[in-house]
């Protein structure tokens, strides 16, 4: 945490359960620990959803609400963004909020998702990614990270070559290696996604197996056993269109999430058109993840 403001500057936007990731991924880029996703009861896809991110109030804090908001508004040009809100809150206040979202999470067979500050004694053959990114995003958390989990826990196998497209947090490049990868390559275009990546994977003591480096589908040369894409579903498809399906090796696996039930069609259309068959489908709430190949 940046314990050095004691103040913080809450920036609140409300949006659609299908705008909601698009616009905490633009937030992540100026909150340095992260967003929070608030949902009603029938979850993130019914919507409306409160999107929270918080900025340090210091002497960067003007700069920083300005690229803030300038993000907010590219994005708005391609999905309805309203205007955000402000207030500002205690540090206390806000330390408080943010630890009390995160737990501990058991997620499949062998894979435990810790913070930091809580002590857990792992059970014999369970792999452990201690993380800090945020509140929500990132963490295991979000129903797209679990399916996405639930499928390399599935199917990593030793000496496997594994690219991780919009690695985030880096936590599913993490339990790719974790889960016996040989070597991962784990790509994303926000600068301080990649910066917070690559502590994470020296923090959990894979970087001898995991490479995080900034870019996309272009930037990842050669072929893949696995590939792993979580992503919103418009980018998947242009992924899709622009040859994501010869990365992989024979017989190699897709995996995709960051679907909304009614994107789903949209994609499978996408993977027939790329020779891509669906080999399996994972929902959790109103989020879907595809296996192809």
């Amino acid at each position: 945490m940046h314990k050095q403001a004691t103040e913080w500057l809450e920036l609140s936007v409300t949006v659609s359960g299908e705008a909601a990731e698009a616009v905490a991924e633009v937030l992540s880029r100026y909150a340095p620990d992260g967003v929070a996703i608030e949902a009603g009861p029938e979850g993130i896809a019914a919507g409306p959803v409160t999107v929270r991110a918080y900025l340090p109030v210091d002497e960067r804090l003007a700069e920083t609400r300005r690229r803030a908001e300038e993000g907010l508004w590219h994005l708005g040009q391609i999905l309805p963004i309203p205007d955000p809100t402000f207030r500002r809150i205690a540090e206390t206040d806000w330390a408080e909020a943010w630890k009390a979202q995160l737990r501990i999470l058991h997620i499949g067979q062998r894979i435990v998702v810790r913070p930091s500050w809580l002590p857990y004694s792992p059970a014999e053959g369970e792999i452990v990614i201690e993380l800090d990114p945020g509140m929500a995003f990132g963490t295991g958390l979000h129903p797209t990270t679990q399916i996405c989990l639930l499928a390399l826990e599935e199917h990593i196998r030793p000496a496997m070559r594994v690219l991780d497209l919009g690695t985030g947090s880096g936590i599913l490049a993490i339990a790719a290696a974790r889960l016996g990868a040989a070597s991962v390559l784990a790509l994303d275009n926000d600068p301080q996604a990649v910066a917070v990546a690559q502590q994470n994977v020296r923090h959990n003591g894979v970087a001898d197996r995991v490479e995080v480096l900034p870019g996309s589908l272009d930037q990842a040369s050669g072929r893949y056993e696995l590939i792993v894409v979580n992503i919103l579903a418009q980018v998947i498809i242009e992924m899709l269109a622009a040859g994501l399906g010869t990365r992989l090796t024979e017989g190699g696996l897709l995996v995709l999430a960051g679907l909304l039930l009614e994107q789903e069609g949209e994609v499978i259309a996408a993977l027939r058109r790329a020779g891509l068959t669906v080999r399996r489908r994972r929902q959790v709430e109103d989020w879907v993840g595809l296996e192809a190949g």
